[in-house]
């Protein structure tokens, strides 16, 4: 990508170099049942840690066991500077901010052609552990959207976690991370989030796993609706960006994840979609470019 000297987004809150008061332990609990069901707590790109490992084990949701799901508060006090604050200005927070103010122009401009106004997120930059309006997390959760505040939260030491854990390199890889959490919150936009929580309500853990999948998997393709309009900009992507997403999609599928924890699949504990799922719903965005070739929810087959 040259994204180098172009628009940075104006949305980028840094907390990096925060910790909380009253130590490190990021308020994590880990229920004995799935019994209570989503409302507008954070949906993240996927922990790669024990967290997730756990996760997998169990069938739980990783984002439940980091009390993100319930909306749960998790205060341990107010946030005091650890001392390290990164520059702000450092290569990698100058490109999330960048990629963040492309993503903002393009669901400007498209929610501005059907008539609708589009409240652009924020995103906000950790280290470790934070506390958002959907409760406190740690870093293992990976990047995730709160409807609640309508911030994406993510450390930056994830993208060296894609690159090297999950052999996903390159920039174009880290901005569909992000591109994804853009993505929930255009589904919050939309109303389809709020829909999803009251959907999930009195459903069999097997049936919200499976209305999940639909949820993430068009994320992942809004994330190609991004893809497939910052491609037709002069001197923005370069051969073999797009191959990069792909990867990205393909390997941090519920199914090449699970292998890589424990060896096998179990189809029915999938909460964010197959590997050739995702790379599929993102190549349909990519492709199309338009909003409405993104209804996972009334596709027969994903």
């Amino acid at each position: 990508m040259r994204w180098k000297g172009r628009r940075e987004s104006g949305n980028v809150e840094d907390r990096r170099g925060y910790r909380m008061a009253g130590g490190s332990r990021p308020g994590l609990r880990i229920p004995l049942s799935r019994g209570r069901s989503a409302r507008g707590g954070g949906l993240g790109l996927g922990g790669i840690l024990i967290v997730l490992a756990l996760a997998w084990f169990t069938g739980i949701d990783p984002l439940t066991l980091l009390g993100l799901n319930g909306g749960s508060s998790y205060d341990s006090g107010p946030a005091i500077s650890s001392g390290t604050t990164a520059p702000a200005n450092d290569e990698t927070s100058r490109f999330v901010s960048v990629v963040l103010a492309d993503t903002e122009d393009t669901w400007n401009t498209l929610l501005a052609e059907q008539g609708m106004n589009y409240p652009e997120p924020r995103l906000v930059l950790f280290s470790d552990a934070v506390r958002s309006a959907c409760g406190q997390a740690s870093a293992a959760v990976g990047p995730f959207y709160c409807g609640q505040d309508q911030k994406i939260y993510i450390d930056l030491t994830f993208y060296r976690q894609l690159a090297g854990q999950l052999k996903a390199p390159g920039d174009f890889a880290q901005a569909y991370v992000l591109a994804h959490e853009v993505g929930h919150h255009l589904q919050n936009v939309l109303g389809i989030l709020p829909e999803y929580h009251q959907a999930r309500q009195g459903m069999s853990e097997r049936d919200a796993n499976a209305l999940s999948v639909r949820v993430e998997l068009q994320a992942d393709c809004f994330a190609g609706i991004w893809a497939h309009h910052a491609a037709r900009q002069q001197d923005f992507i370069e051969d073999g960006d797009i191959e990069e997403a792909l990867n990205a999609a393909s390997r941090i599928g519920d199914d090449t994840l699970q292998k890589q924890a424990r060896g096998y699949a179990v189809p029915e504990t999938f909460n964010h979609g197959s590997s050739a799922q995702r790379v599929r719903w993102f190549r349909e965005g990519f492709s199309s470019g338009d909003i409405r070739a993104c209804d996972t929810f009334k596709a027969s087959t994903l």
